[in-house]
C-alpha cells in the first residue's frame, strides 16, 4: 500500500470569493470529510499538490494529511480542475478508518512478451487499465498484474485471470476482457491488393470491368470494318 503526507492549513472563509482568493495566492481550496464529522475546509500549497500528484496513483494511494497537530488518512475522492487551462480548483478528501473498506480503482499492469507478439508479429491490446476494488484502506495493493507470455494470436484474457490478493473484492465483472493479442494489421490490409493482382495478367493488376455501357457511346462507336475475305458485319456495307 503507498502512503504520502502532505500538510494543509486550515481555512475559515469559504465560498467562492475566498476560493478566488486562495488561487490567486497559489493556494488551493480543499476538503476533509467522512464518518458524520463536519466537513474541515482546508487550503492547499498549490505547487506542493502538483509535485505530489505527478508522483503518486491519486485514486489508490493514502494520504497522511497533517492539519496542525492532527494527522488523518485519506483518500482523494474528486479533484476539480479548469476545463481549458487544467489548473486544479478544488480536491475533495475522504477520512479512513481502519476496518471499514472503500471502493478505489487501482491499476493493471501487464507483465511479459506475448508468444504470439514474438514469434507471428501479433499485436498486445489491454482493454481495462484499472481495476475496481472493495478494500480495508490499511491494505489497498499498489497495483495487480497479468502475466501476458504464453498468449497466442487469438487468445484473451478477462479479470477472471487476475490473481487477486486476499481480502480484496473485485467489483468488475468477471468475463470483462483485460487484454487481446490480435493478429498483424499489416497483413489484414495488405490480403485483398495481392488477391487482385494473381487474378490480373501476370505481372499486372486486373482492370475493373465495366458494367453497361450508354446508349449513346453503343450509337457514337464506328464500325469496325471487317477483313478481307470475311463477311460483313450486320448494318456494314460490303467491301469491293
Amino acid at each position: 500500500m503507498a502512503i504520502v503526507s502532505f500538510s494543509a492549513t486550515a481555512r475559515t472563509e469559504v465560498g467562492k470569493g475566498a476560493a478566488r482568493t486562495l488561487r490567486s495566492n497559489g493556494q488551493v481550496p480543499a476538503v476533509i470529510y467522512g464518518h458524520g464529522r463536519e466537513p474541515l475546509p482546508l487550503s492547499l500549497n498549490a505547487r506542493d499538490l502538483d509535485k505530489m500528484l505527478g508522483h503518486i496513483q491519486a485514486e489508490s494511494t493514502v494520504i497522511e494529511v497533517t492539519v496542525g497537530t492532527t494527522t488523518a488518512k485519506t483518500l482523494i475522492r474528486e479533484i476539480q480542475r479548469h476545463p481549458i487551462k487544467r489548473q486544479i480548483l478544488h480536491v475533495d478528501f475522504q477520512a479512513l478508518v481502519a476496518g471499514e473498506k472503500v471502493i478505489v480503482s487501482i491499476p493493471i499492469v501487464l507483465t511479459g512478451m506475448p508468444e504470439g507478439v514474438r514469434l507471428d508479429g501479433g499485436v498486445l491490446d489491454q482493454t481495462l487499465r484499472e481495476l475496481e476494488i472493495e478494500v480495508d484502506p490499511s491494505n489497498i495493493p499498489d497495483r495487480v498484474e497479468l502475466d501476458v507470455t504464453n498468449m497466442v494470436i487469438g487468445d484473451s484474457k478477462h479479470v477472471s485471470d487476475l490473481v487477486i490478493p486476499s481480502g480484496v473484492e473485485v467489483q468488475n465483472d468477471a468475463d470483462t476482457s483485460v487484454a487481446v493479442v490480435a493478429a498483424p494489421r499489416a497483413v489484414v490490409e495488405e490480403t485483398p491488393v495481392v488477391a487482385e493482382a494473381v487474378e490480373g495478367e501476370a505481372g499486372a493488376v486486373a482492370e475493373p470491368e465495366v458494367i453497361g455501357r450508354g446508349k449513346e457511346e453503343e450509337e457514337g462507336e464506328e464500325a469496325e470494318p471487317a477483313k478481307k475475305g470475311e463477311p460483313a458485319k450486320k448494318g456494314e456495307q460490303p467491301k469491293k
